[in-house]
This record gives C-alpha cells, sequence and structure tokens, in this order.
C-alpha cells in the first residue's frame, strides 16, 4: 500500500473542484466549513455539492480530458496512443510506457503480456516502486489495485502528480533564484508558475489564479503575445463578448509556432468551471516555449499611439502662403502609412507634402501652403484610421511678413571664430519684416540636423537672440528663416574650429575669458621652428569649473509626462564642480524661449522651473560655466493638459531604499481606463500590482540601485497628471521596517468618530534606526494633522481627529519604506446617542392586566448608527438580534444586540417569556408579552 491522500493529489497546486484539499470552503467529505456567501439554503447547498462530486461535473470532465491529452502527447513518441485513462493503464503497460518516456529511465523487468489481474496487479505495482524508490516521488495512499480496478479519482491524482513532478517542478525557471524577490525559498510549483505569468504579462492585466481570470479570452491572448511578441498583439484590441473565437486564435497560434499542443481545448478554458490543475499543466508548457522559424510576425497597428505637433496644426500662429510645419510620430503605432487631408475654408483640398524621417521616432514632417485666410481642417491618418485629437483646426491670418528685409548678425554667423564646445550666439532683425516668427536649423559637418539644437529667444518686437554650442569641428550651415522663408544670406556656412590654433596673437584674443567660460586663464608655450616662426607647442587652461561634475535632477528634465499648465521643476547640484556659472535655458517648439526660474538654496544646489504652454518638443539647455553638463539639452516632449480622477499616493512615490518594496496607491475614482506602471532609473525595477477590487490597487517595486527613479502611472498609455513622480532611492541602512508594529483603535477599519480625537501607536524598538513619519489624509486627498509624540522607549502615541464621515487612509513609513498593512483605511463615522433610544406602549406604562397580553416598543431610529466599517456612513439600518444568542465580541457591525428581562416582583424568581418581532427597516424592536403577577418590572437594554 502507497501512501496517497483519498483524493489522489500528492500535494502541489490547487483543487480545481470539490474534493480538492486546497479547496477552502469544504472538507473532504463534502462538508460545508465556512459560511455559505451565495445565500444558499442549507438543502441548496448539499443539492450543489452532490452536483459537485457527480462523475459527470464539468470540472471533472475536463480534467480527464486534460490529463489524457496530457498523457498522449509524450506516448506518441512510443507510438502509443489512450482513450480512456479509466481503463488503459489497467495492465500497467501504457503505465510502464508513460514513465519510461518521462523518466528517460527504463522501468525494471514486467510482465509484457498480462492477462491474469495478478500479472496486472505486479506490473501496476513495479512502476509505483519505481516511483517512489527511483524517481522519488512521494506516493501517498494508493496502491495496485486501484489502478487496475480503475478508480478513476486516485488515477487522476496519480497522473496529477507525474504532471507536478515533470511538467512543472523539474523545468529550470528564468528567475529561479536563491535572491529573486518576491519569491521564499519553499515555494511551491505553483506559486512559481503564477509567478512566471504574472512577469510576463502586462501590469494592467493582473492574474491572481488559474481559472475565472482566464475566462475571457485575453489573458491566454497576452501570454501567447508576451511569449513571442508580434504574434498575437491586437489581443487587447478584440471584442471580449468573442471570447472563445479569441481564446481558439490565440491557442491555434501557440499550437502551430511555439509547439503547445491544446491540452484543454478553448471552450473547456472558458467554463466558468474549469479545473484549475488542467489549466496548470497546459499553462505549464509556455516556459520552455519557442518560436518557429517563418513565424507571422506583425507589429501592433494602434492608430491611438500616433502623436502628431508643430505649428501647423495649432490653433493660431499660421500665414496665408508661409509654409505650416507640423510632425507626426508613429514608433508606438505599429506599422502603417500616415495620410494628411488639408481641407481650406471654401472646403477645398490643399497639397501637404509628407516625408519620412527614417528617425527613431518614426517622424513624418509634413508641410502645407495656405493659399487663403480663415479656419482650415487638417485630418490625420495613420493605416487608415484617424489619429488622436483629429481633425485639427488651425486658424490661417493673412499674409506673413518679408524674409528679405530681415537682417542678421553675431560671432555665431562669421565664418571663422566659432571653436568646438564654446557657446556662441547671434542675433535676428525682423523690425521691419512684418508678421512672423524666427526659425534656426544648423546642420553639421556630417549634414545632420539635429545634433546642435539652437535656443531661439525673442528679446523685443521684431529682435531675436539665437544661441548653440557646436560639438564638433567642421564646416557647419547656419539656416535662418522667417515667416518660413530663408532670409537674406542664408545659409551661413560656418567653419567650427577645434582648439588647435597656431595663432599665438590669435589664440590669446578667442580665449579670452568671460563669467561664462569653464576656465580661468591659459598658458601658452611658444616654440621656434626651422623656419625661425614663433608656433603654439603646448595650451594649458587653468580651470575654474568642470561641468562634468554637474548632476541635475527632477520630473522637469524628464523625456515624458510633463503637459502644458504643468509647472515643471528640476534641480542642479554642482558639488565639486568648482566656480562658474549656471544657466538653464528651455526652448520650446520653434525654438522660442520659455522663460525658466532659478533659485539658488545654497553655493552649490539650484531649483529651478518652467510651465509650458504649448505642445511639442522642448529642450531644457543646462551649462555652468559655458559647458554643458553631463545629458544636457534634455529633450521634454510636453503633451496637452488633461485632467483626471486618478489620484496616486504613498511613500514609493517619493523615496525608498535598496533591498525594501517601494510602495504606492492609486484610486481610480470611477474613472475607466487600462492602468499602467513603469519604472525609470538606474536600475530595472520589478513592478508587482495587487488589485484591491474596489477602484484602488496597492503597487510596489523593487529598485536595486540608488538615484533617482522616475515612477510612470498610466492611463490608456498616458501619465495621469503629476506623473513621473520622483522617487530617491537611499542605500540600505540599519533599520528594518517590517518590524515595526502599529496598533490601536485609530488604524482600525471602524470606530472612529467625526470631530473626536482617536488614537494609534507605534513600536519601533526592534527595527533599528530611522526616521518614523506619519501622515493622514481624507478622501479628498486633503491631510489631516497627525499628532506624534514620542514615548522615548521606542514607542510612539499618534493621535489625529477626523473631521468627516469619508474614508481615511493613515500612511506610515520607517527610513522611507511603508511599515506591514500600510497605508491603513479608515471610515469615521457620525456620533451615536444611546439616550435617545425610545421605549414606549402599554407594556410599560400603568394598568398593565395579569394574563393579558401586552406590548411596547424599543425605537433607536433617533440614536445615530451604529459604528460599522461599511463604506457608506449614510445607511442607518441596523439589525436587533438578542443578547443571548450571539457574543458581543464577534458579531457584525451593523447588529445591535439588546437584553429584555421581564420580571415579577411578587415572586422574584419568576421571568415571563416574550416574543420579539424586529422592525429592521425602522430601527424598532416591538415586544410581546403576558404578565403573570400584578406588578411587573420591565428591563430593557440596548448595548451600543
Amino acid at each position: 500500500m502507497y501512501n496517497q491522500s483519498a483524493n489522489g493529489y500528492s500535494g502541489g497546486g490547487g483543487g480545481g473542484g470539490p474534493g480538492y484539499t486546497e479547496n477552502p470552503q469544504h472538507n473532504e467529505q463534502g462538508e460545508h466549513l465556512d459560511e455559505d456567501d451565495f445565500g444558499r439554503t442549507e438543502e441548496e447547498f448539499y443539492e450543489d455539492m452532490q452536483r459537485e462530486l457527480a462523475d459527470d461535473a464539468p470540472w471533472k470532465r475536463i480534467q480527464q480530458n486534460t490529463f489524457t491529452r496530457w498523457a498522449n502527447e509524450h506516448l506518441k513518441l512510443v507510438n502509443r496512443h489512450i482513450d480512456d485513462l479509466q481503463s488503459e493503464l489497467s495492465d500497467g503497460l501504457n503505465l510502464i510506457a508513460l514513465i519510461e518516456v518521462l523518466s528517460q529511465k527504463k522501468v525494471p523487468r514486467h510482465n509484457k503480456r498480462p492477462n491474469f489481474r495478478s500479472q496486472k496487479l505486479e506490473n501496476v505495482s513495479v512502476v509505483l516502486d519505481f516511483l517512489e524508490n527511483t524517481e522519488r516521488i512521494r506516493l501517498v495512499n494508493i496502491d495496485a489495485s486501484h489502478i487496475v480496478d480503475g478508480k478513476l479519482k486516485l488515477i487522476l491524482g496519480l497522473i496529477w502528480t507525474l504532471i507536478l513532478h515533470y511538467s512543472i517542478s523539474l523545468p529550470m525557471w528564468e528567475f529561479d533564484k536563491a535572491d529573486t524577490p518576491g519569491l521564499a525559498k519553499d515555494t511551491t510549483p505553483k506559486q512559481k508558475l503564477m509567478h512566471w505569468i504574472q512577469e510576463k504579462l502586462p501590469p494592467e492585466l493582473p492574474i491572481t489564479n488559474f481559472t475565472s481570470d482566464w475566462n475571457d479570452g485575453r489573458a491566454i491572448g497576452a501570454l501567447v503575445d508576451a511569449c513571442a511578441p508580434g504574434l498575437y498583439p491586437d489581443w487587447s484590441d478584440r471584442d471580449p463578448q468573442n471570447a472563445l473565437e479569441n481564446t481558439k486564435e490565440a491557442m491555434d497560434l501557440a499550437e502551430h509556432w511555439l509547439g503547445i499542443p491544446q491540452l484543454i481545448q478553448p471552450h473547456e478554458m472558458l467554463n466558468p468551471k474549469v479545473d484549475e490543475q488542467s489549466m496548470m499543466t497546459y499553462l505549464s508548457q509556455y516556459p520552455k516555449a519557442n518560436l518557429k522559424p517563418g513565424a507571422p510576425i506583425r507589429p501592433k497597428t494602434n492608430s491611438a499611439r500616433v502623436r502628431c505637433y508643430g505649428k501647423g496644426i495649432e490653433p493660431n500662429g499660421n500665414h496665408v502662403d508661409t509654409p505650416a510645419k507640423f510632425h507626426v510620430e508613429t514608433f508606438a503605432a505599429g506599422k502603417g502609412n500616415v495620410d494628411v487631408i488639408v481641407i481650406n475654408p471654401k472646403g477645398q483640398r490643399e497639397k501637404c507634402d509628407v516625408d519620412i524621417c527614417n528617425d527613431k521616432n518614426q517622424t513624418y514632417d509634413c508641410t502645407y501652403y495656405p493659399t487663403m485666410e480663415g479656419q482650415y481642417k487638417v485630418i490625420v491618418k495613420f493605416a487608415g484610421q484617424e489619429v488622436p485629437k483629429s481633425p485639427f483646426s488651425p486658424y490661417i491670418d493673412g499674409k506673413a511678413g518679408d524674409a528679405s528685409r530681415c537682417k542678421a548678425h553675431g560671432p555665431g554667423l562669421e565664418a571663422n571664430t566659432v571653436i568646438v564646445d564654446k557657446p556662441t550666439w547671434f542675433e535676428i532683425d525682423a523690425t521691419d519684416a512684418g508678421n512672423g516668427l524666427a526659425e534656426v536649423v544648423l546642420v553639421d559637418s556630417h549634414g545632420r540636423q539635429d545634433v546642435v539644437p539652437v535656443a531661439v529667444k525673442q528679446t523685443s518686437p521684431g529682435k531675436f537672440r539665437c544661441e548653440y554650442v557646436p560639438r564638433e569641428s567642421g564646416l557647419h550651415s547656419v539656416n535662418i528663416f522667417f515667416a518660413g522663408r530663408p532670409i537674406t544670406n542664408s545659409p551661413y556656412g560656418v567653419n567650427v574650429a577645434s582648439s588647435s590654433i597656431s595663432s599665438y596673437d590669435d589664440i590669446r584674443d578667442r580665449f579670452t575669458p568671460s563669467e561664462e567660460d569653464n576656465y580661468s586663464s591659459i598658458e601658452l608655450e611658444r616654440s621656434k621652428s626651422t623656419t625661425s616662426v614663433d608656433t603654439i607647442s603646448h595650451v594649458r587652461f587653468q580651470n575654474a569649473s568642470d561641468a562634468k561634475k554637474c548632476r541635475a535632477y527632477g520630473r522637469g528634465i524628464q523625456p515624458k509626462g510633463i503637459r502644458t499648465g504643468d509647472v515643471a521643476e528640476f534641480r542642479v547640484f554642482t558639488k565639486d564642480a568648482g566656480e562658474g556659472v549656471m544657466k538653464a535655458l528651455v526652448a520650446g517648439p520653434e525654438g522660442l524661449e520659455i522663460p525658466c526660474r532659478i533659485t539658488k538654496d545654497n553655493s552649490t544646489t539650484y531649483t529651478c522651473g518652467y510651465v509650458p504652454t504649448r505642445i511639442g518638443p522642448h529642450t531644457v539647455n543646462i551649462t555652468y560655466g559655458g559647458a554643458h553638463i553631463p545629458k544636457s539639452p534634455f529633450p521634454v516632449d510636453v503633451t496637452p493638459f488633461k485632467d483626471s480622477r486618478i489620484r496616486a499616493f504613498g511613500p514609493g512615490l517619493e523615496g525608498g531604499v535598496i533591498g525594501f518594496p517601494a510602495d504606492f496607491v492609486v484610486e481610480t475614482n470611477g474613472e475607466t481606463g487600462s492602468l499602467g506602471f513603469s519604472i525609470e532609473g538606474p536600475s530595472q525595477a520589478r513592478i508587482e500590482c495587487n488589485d484591491n477590487g474596489d477602484g484602488s490597487a496597492n503597487v510596489r517595486y523593487w529598485p536595486t540601485i540608488h538615484g533617482e527613479y522616475a515612477v510612470h502611472i498610466l492611463c490608456n498609455d498616458e501619465d495621469i497628471p503629476h506623473s513621473p513622480f520622483m522617487a530617491w532611492i537611499e542605500e540600505p541602512g540599519n533599520f528594518d521596517s517590517d518590524k515595526v508594529k502599529a496598533y490601536g483603535l485609530g488604524l482600525e477599519p471602524s470606530g472612529q468618530i467625526i470631530d473626536k480625537p482617536t488614537e494609534f501607536t507605534i513600536d519601533t524598538h526592534n527595527a533599528g534606526e530611522g526616521q518614523l513619519r506619519v501622515q493622514a489624509i481624507d478622501q479628498d486627498y486633503q491631510p489631516v494633522d497627525v499628532h506624534v509624540k514620542n514615548n522615548g522607549n521606542g514607542t510612539y502615541t499618534c493621535r489625529y481627529t477626523p473631521r468627516n464621515a469619508n474614508r481615511h487612509c493613515i500612511l506610515i513609513d520607517y527610513a522611507g519604506v511603508a511599515i506591514p498593512h500600510s497605508p491603513f483605511r479608515v471610515w469615521p463615522t457620525e456620533p451615536s446617542n444611546p439616550s435617545k433610544v425610545r421605549v414606549y406602549g402599554p407594556g410599560v406604562e400603568r394598568g398593565v392586566k395579569m394574563n393579558a397580553p401586552t406590548h411596547f416598543t424599543v425605537d433607536c431610529k433617533e440614536a445615530g448608527p451604529v459604528i460599522s466599517s461599511s463604506f457608506s456612513s449614510t445607511n442607518l439600518n441596523h439589525r436587533f438580534r438578542s443578547l443571548d444568542s450571539l457574543d458581543v465580541d464577534k458579531c457584525d457591525n451593523d447588529i445591535i444586540p439588546y437584553k429584555i428581562d421581564i420580571q415579577a416582583l411578587d415572586d422574584e424568581q419568576q421571568h415571563c417569556s416574550f416574543a420579539a418581532q424586529h422592525d429592521d427597516k425602522n430601527n424598532a424592536l416591538h415586544v410581546t408579552y403576558r404578565p403573570k403577577a400584578r406588578v411587573t418590572l420591565v428591563n430593557v437594554a440596548v448595548i451600543w
């Protein structure tokens, strides 16, 4: 006799239906253990149980089919096939063949032609002994007779044991390392498989089980595309109403191109009673899947991800006969063609030139030439679909200014005075040219237009100052346009020189330091050549500053997330960079300068901020001592203002510590859309998202290197307001926030009273050294004052006063890391007033007659609510229950316990019986009794 559990399962994984040991609602006999959440009577419950335990229960049929297909996938290697697990394993031969394929070992000598029961029993016994003693697979409560006699439940249990051992436990997972965050050393195969799937799938598709989460066809489509990007790219666009069709298409692709056989059928996967073990068996094939050559990989086409920007589609600023330019970025939208239709005020179509740039953003440059004044319509399509915000409605003003009347001058346009890495400038005078804006395009010696940005600042009406810093030597072309036309003498040829100049006097003139230069003086060493002509053999700079040692951090220099109207801030640190002048210049679309506030916090720290007003690409140029700091200029893509009800809060949005999760909360507040998260910083950070089921999610990420991280919170692939959040991750210290304990009424889900102080205690004495921070916010995300008192023994007493009956969140972090269970959600209520409970009726008045029925009423309507953990504080209806029938400490929050004692005074031992009718709708209790004595005492107690 081998030990195998009565349900035939040796461990690992969860049950797919009743009868499985991991099902929390039933024991092995099918007896109900927990309270029924579905409102069923006891009789109805047992009827449902009998259906679930029947031989033809849906989950059992699915499991038998799946396990049979799994066995045949292995048996086909030895030219065997079975149709019925229950009968075709009885002689042991098919079972031996299956074990030999799985183990890659030979099973000991056995009878190859078993005709008698004894021979079959011997074969099966050989197999079971081989599994337990050679393969070290633990079997419980099973022997050879169970297999020979066709005990289906135990046979399924044995097959599950083989699946668990050979298909799920043995494979080496890509994350199967001892130090993998989120996985303990004793992680079960089921947990490992779930972890692998969660890592593969996008955050907006949270998967927490192997049953109901797979019923709509989206999860399997996403998994197929995650294993082979581009194999099923449009899974998220499929109609959920066509779940069967979508599931079949995804599984067919997986079978044909990933080599994953359909051990479970699409209609079985969508069955609400789908078996968990069957799903695990099928899904366990994906970690080992490899894409076959010739697979139909196709990028996902999504016109919603196309972005348009530029002056040509803005409401104002365009002129008749002047090129109206705009750009279309398609890098995130997949493959497709860009079509532009321009309609003038008369409804006529005008020509628009569309040229692809072949850059990393797959940008198309679009130019049209308006022929008349008035309202235009610009329609932009990608792959036949209109892009977001199309059609655009630019208004075309009258004829623009005359570029031929513009003049330009300055050292930045001189042929031989510009030097590599040294800032230079020039001015454009358009005071007599009429309406228009100045634009500058600088082409370097390699013909590139996007390498050297030019900042154009309008200093006064009709005058512009332009600044740039060349990066390489050679001939550059400075192209100057006004109102879309080149000015006189444009382009200007500028020969950018390196620092190697042989003329002593010339180099003296060129290197005369100014306050913007990153050197304070130079030393020149002359040498005599064979021709007795002075040359410069060495140039030594005496550096006053080193811009390479400067650093800049903050949301204002992030590539994505800034919207029009945002206060985009960043900080510049110049420690160890020497003496120099820090400058920050922000250039918007068309090169126009945007005002940038610079505040010097101390000798080495500057806080800067700007407010963009136009959408499109911006550039933040940060220089120190005249030289750009590392990564400058910073490209910033500004998108339109967007209002959103989604809010995020928590310590993980501000900082964290290496080795600890950084936690935060996202609340949608009823807004719909696909949530997503990305973390950008010095290291990749694993992200976990737990859907709370109430429109909120708890999110955590694990950074592994210290530094600044940008936490992007996305809705439909767009940053929500204030995203990205900038978090600074510190090196680990001598603390453990997991050892901080917090307790008390102030942290309980209910029990707090409006306008009444409530307290809780925080115990940090075992947590090491760290800074404690306690915050509270109400449902409107307004701060609630929390008074924290240090008790001097490692504990703190905290007190706050809720001001309204909405949900409050208490956030506690220690050394920048959230403590266990933070944030704490509490729901304060209006104060109750038991003194307003009224007891009235003939049964409590004079004139009660012996042996005659009488009654009275207990009315709690005006006494206010019972303290409840319900989300709504306006529900004042509660249930009366006799104190004799319940435990006050364990009763539900909406129950009002009561105690009624009716006693005859002539005989203290004699108590009258009574009947109580509950009127829960009106918060009242009606009591009827028959007095047995002339004088009777009625005691009524209501426990609030």
